[in-house]
């Protein structure tokens, strides 16, 4: 089966995709790093560099050819339109307010009126599902609906899948075929209700990573954590966060006012528990930190995401790391992946059956 990537990053999507058994044809994006990086995963695969709207018009114009027929669609249109921080800066707009925003989803949306691929998979943010987005998630149904898609969409986190990270993420799957496409069960649950419900406990950080902190890099100063906060993180138990220096939680000597930070403020990896969610932006004071109290290094970041030990990633340690922050986890994404290989071959038996 065939699938063109759209948004393709390093390849986190891709190379699920491609394990659950599909052939990537082609990836789009239009940073240079990600075309880089993922051109040296994927050596055989074509790779459009530039934006939406430019592949869009290339193929429109009959520059570029997808051959026919397409099974599968998939892509992350950029997230911070609807993601957590815009909550905070009102001075930037939201979802298709956003130009960037506008561009991408109608840019995907143009994809599928010309490709016309069998089945498509969207991925973002949480915060695509939230009322203040409501606006736009029902634009995306009803133009997907109108192109004879039917659409079903989860929030899913990645820890239940077996990714040792907390990291819950909207995902649209849009079919033409006549059976309804079933999202994957589940295969692990917090360790309170694992056995209850017959699943495996949440992977940790700890089992992820916990062999990269050897002696030999364990004062790597490349790492420093908490800048002027460092001596505060030293202090904050593995697990924890900058609230833990706040009256409400019983300090005798409080530091910060409840809720005044982002969560993500000084918060520490426990290695009893999943990381929480690996962000696009490397920083010396927002988390997760290691809970030895350092900024996590890239190899560990691989990790967290699924990402093989080798994978290849283009750029500096700010660019390496903005690419696997954006990055659907290799592991969910197989599983979605097989579900919709599962669907569509499913589906062409039927047919050839009925034939």
């Amino acid at each position: 089966m065939r699938c063109l990537s759209l948004f393709s990053g390093c390849g986190g999507l891709d190379l699920g995709i491609q394990r659950a058994g599909f052939e990537v044809v082609a990836g789009v994006d239009n940073a240079p790093r990600c075309a880089e990086s993922h051109g040296s995963n994927f050596s055989d695969v074509p790779f459009f560099l530039g934006s939406i709207s430019q592949f869009v018009e290339k193929l429109r114009d009959g520059e570029l050819k997808i051959e026919q027929p397409m099974d599968l669609v998939v892509g992350g249109p950029p997230c911070p339109p609807y993601s957590k921080s815009r909550f905070y800066r009102k001075e930037k707009p939201r979802a298709l307010a956003d130009a960037v925003g506008w561009e991408t989803i109608n840019g995907y949306l143009d994809v599928l009126r010309i490709v016309r691929p069998r089945a498509f998979l969207l991925e973002n943010v949480a915060g695509l599902a939230y009322k203040v987005h409501r606006g736009a998630l029902e634009f995306l149904l009803g133009e997907a609906e109108g192109l004879g898609y039917a659409c079903q969409w989860r929030i899913l986190n990645a820890a239940d899948f077996g990714v040792p990270q907390i990291r819950e993420r909207f995902i649209l799957i849009g079919t033409r075929e006549a059976s309804e496409f079933e999202f994957p069960q589940p295969t692990h649950a917090k360790p309170t209700r694992a056995s209850k419900e017959g699943l495996q406990a949440w992977c940790t950080a700890g089992q992820a990573i916990a062999d990269l902190d050897t002696v030999e890099n364990a004062d790597d100063t490349g790492h420093f954590a908490g800048g002027q906060f460092h001596d505060l993180l030293r202090e904050i138990p593995p697990g924890d966060n900058y609230l833990y220096f706040t009256a409400k939680r019983g300090h005798p000597e409080p530091r910060f006012e409840w809720r005044s930070r982002y969560w993500s403020f000084l918060l520490k990896l426990s290695p009893g528990r999943p990381s929480w969610t690996i962000q696009a932006r490397r920083s010396n004071n927002m988390g997760p930190f290691h809970w030895r109290n350092r900024i996590l290094r890239i190899d560990e970041i691989k990790r967290l995401q699924t990402f093989p030990d080798g994978w290849s990633l283009a750029g500096t340690i700010e660019e390496q790391w903005r690419q696997l922050g954006n990055a659907v986890p290799p592991l969910l994404a197989e599983c979605l992946g097989k579900a919709l290989r599962d669907h569509l071959m499913d589906e062409s038996s039927r047919l050839v059956d009925a034939a």
